[in-house]
């Protein structure tokens, strides 16, 4: 009688520990946070969050923040109620926006949270749109008067209004570097923090690990949008310093492995000079094209570009900045060089 009595407690063991031994278990790379963790272990954040936490609360530091080495626990999937009742689920479609269509996106501030879909020009087309620098980096730093501008604040809200003008044409957009608080402003002079995130993780101080979250974050999403939509692009968004009595008009840079990022490009330079052409017939445009291995634009596995719209140490460049309708106007461009790369493509 105990022999068989031992032998159901060891299959009861055996049984049980097969779900622990089961378990999917991994590091994190320096700079991740427990977002883009689950994101590359395919497991949607607002989904698994909760759980990843509860699963891993005694390895986690503080605000739970993942620690470099240690090993976690990755939630399994949950099996949605069609797999449940053995329903067959079909392929994701690409989420197509009808023209009309109200989407709401509250890291444009409360007065443009409501994006109206007016054209659907950019349909089938996903974006991923990186403002420089944030969180502790305020990237380059300008004086007009009393005031200083941070380049990571006039970027990101050039970004914002980029990716919103996007949103009406039917795309759509990745907003990698978010701040839940500053949303679009038409201030002259930016006021400067450090709430910045790459999509709710912290931004490391360390310049590779943070342009590796980014790229990694990027990268993750693409591997998805690629099977959803027919042109992916991403763009990064700058602000150069040079010497002050230096003008400079906006400037592209491509990478040299990729000959789409080399087009866009060119695209997006052509649509600047055709603008100038039409503004300031007068004045000309300098902007220069030129491949560059550049970090991020070398680690995205999107064609991608990187723009530097001005010096922010020069007095006129700084005029392109700090007037609300000139970072709009700034943005309604690389919209339309977005448009025209994808007039080429299609």
């Amino acid at each position: 009688m105990k022999n068989k009595l031992y032998i159901l407690l060891f299959l009861a063991f055996l049984f049980s520990g097969t779900t622990l031994w089961a378990q999917q278990k991994a590091t994190p790379k320096a700079g991740e946070g427990i977002s883009s963790f689950l994101l590359r272990h395919n497991r949607s954040p607002k989904k698994y969050y909760d759980d990843f936490i509860e699963l891993n609360k005694q390895k986690l530091g503080k605000n739970n923040v993942l620690k470099v080495g240690v090993t976690y626990v990755i939630p399994p999937i949950k099996k949605s109620a069609s797999e449940s009742s053995g329903t067959k689920q079909q392929s994701p479609k690409a989420k197509s926006t009808k023209i009309g269509t109200t989407l709401n996106e509250p890291l444009f501030g409360k007065q443009l949270a409501d994006v109206k879909v007016t054209s659907n020009r950019l349909a089938g087309a996903c974006f991923y749109v990186v403002s420089g620098h944030g969180g502790p980096d305020p990237g380059a730093i300008g004086k007009v008067g009393k005031y200083e501008l941070h380049e990571d604040e006039y970027a990101y809200d050039i970004a914002l209004r980029l990716a919103r003008n996007l949103m009406q044409e039917g795309a759509e957009v990745r907003i990698i570097i978010q701040d839940a608080k500053d949303g679009i402003r038409d201030d002259s002079y930016l006021s400067n923090s450090k709430r910045e995130t790459c999509m709710g993780d912290p931004i490391p101080l360390n310049q590779v690990q943070r342009l590796q979250q980014r790229c990694d974050k990027i990268n993750v999403l693409y591997r998805k949008d690629r099977k959803n939509y027919s042109y992916c692009r991403a763009i990064f968004i700058h602000i150069d310093s040079r010497s002050k009595g230096k003008q400079t008009d906006v400037f592209f840079y491509y990478s040299n492995k990729k000959g789409e990022s080399k087009r866009l490009a060119n695209n997006m330079k052509d649509t600047f000079e055709s603008k100038y052409d039409k503004h300031q017939p007068n004045r000309g445009f300098s902007g220069t094209v030129s491949g560059r291995n550049l970090y991020v634009l070398s680690h995205t596995t999107p064609a991608s570009v990187f723009v530097e719209l001005g010096n922010i140490q020069n007095t006129f460049d700084q005029r392109r900045l700090v007037m609300n309708s000139n970072r709009q106007a700034l943005a309604k461009w690389l919209m339309e060089g977005f448009l025209k790369d994808y007039k080429e493509k299609k």
